[in-house]
């Protein structure tokens, strides 16, 4: 017999009830305070649009050190039929080490029993696995400080979306670009672009957060690697992450009059040393905004 949605969706509640009875204590779960009471609506009016999929961050202890590891869940709404997204992170892991130990933490979710709620073990499978990977990053840290010291990289990314509308989402942009430590900025409406810079990994998993799970009109358009001789912060064009939000035309109700004012944005890229980003952008020299 079939499993339907609401079916995997009451397993998820329950998942998510279990989860906050483990971690009680204020952080150790971040979860959107309108994630699951949206899922109990649904659940009372499943003629409704479908929720949001449900989305958190377990905070874990790992070791006597208690080094902290994140472990970011992203649920499909056919979950448990259908495997979880999770993607374990910490400061204290270089990029080769992360990528390691989620490589072993996706195989072992795919060895389990198809339909089974896994989120509970795949928190103790971090908990029990994370360590060495935590101390061999540590080993190489020190080695590399005894070596030439490793160049710094600035990355940047310019993305490109046809419409950037939805409260969820930009929500999920802002949220991913303070954690990540990324400055920049967001321009709502239509077109949607987003432009991100930062440390590389943390550019590069701002581009897979945002876009998961299926963001259908979305594109990096172009990407900046800048290498630095001391902090990156020194050569970041921008000083934090800005929402911007220039004069619509037409109607600013209805989304498909809410045409952003191209030339108040091309004013905006040339302010901050970045007008040749708009003909790679839109395929067309921009024009500058009547003053």
């Amino acid at each position: 017999m079939a499993v339907t949605v609401k079916e995997c969706l009451e397993l998820q509640l329950l998942e998510v009830e279990m989860l906050l009875s483990m971690f009680p204590k204020r952080g150790e779960i971040n979860l959107d305070k309108d994630a699951v009471p949206s899922v109990q609506r649904y659940l009372k009016n499943s003629d409704g649009a479908l929720p949001p999929q449900l989305e958190y961050c377990i905070a874990l202890d790992v070791g006597e050190a208690k080094v902290k590891v994140e472990l970011q869940v992203h649920l499909p709404h056919m979950y448990p039929q259908v495997a979880p997204q999770l993607f374990a992170r910490s400061d204290a892991l270089h990029r080769q080490q992360q990528l390691q130990l989620n490589t072993r933490l996706t195989s072992y979710i795919s060895s389990l029993d198809s339909g089974d709620l896994c989120i509970c073990e795949a928190v103790q499978w971090v908990k029990d696995n994370s360590l060495p990977y935590l101390e061999n990053s540590k080993i190489s840290s020190e080695h590399a400080s005894k070596e030439v010291r490793v160049k710094e990289f600035l990355h940047r990314m310019w993305i490109y979306s046809h419409h950037i509308y939805r409260q969820e989402l930009r929500k999920k942009i802002f949220d991913s670009a303070k954690k990540l430590n990324l400055t920049g900025f967001c321009l709502t409406g239509k077109p949607g672009v987003i432009c991100v810079e930062g440390l590389q990994e943390n550019c590069e998993e701002f581009w897979r957060v945002i876009r998961y799970p299926n963001w259908k009109h979305i594109s990096c358009k172009h990407v900046d690697n800048i290498e630095t001789g001391g902090n990156i912060d020194d050569i970041r064009l921008f000083h934090g992450f800005e929402d911007l939000q220039f004069q619509a035309h037409g109607d600013y109700g209805l989304r498909n009059d809410y045409h952003m004012d191209l030339g108040q944005f091309l004013d905006f890229l040339k302010q901050h040393q970045s007008g040749h980003i708009f003909q790679i952008l839109f395929g067309v020299e921009g024009k500058l905004s009547d003053k």
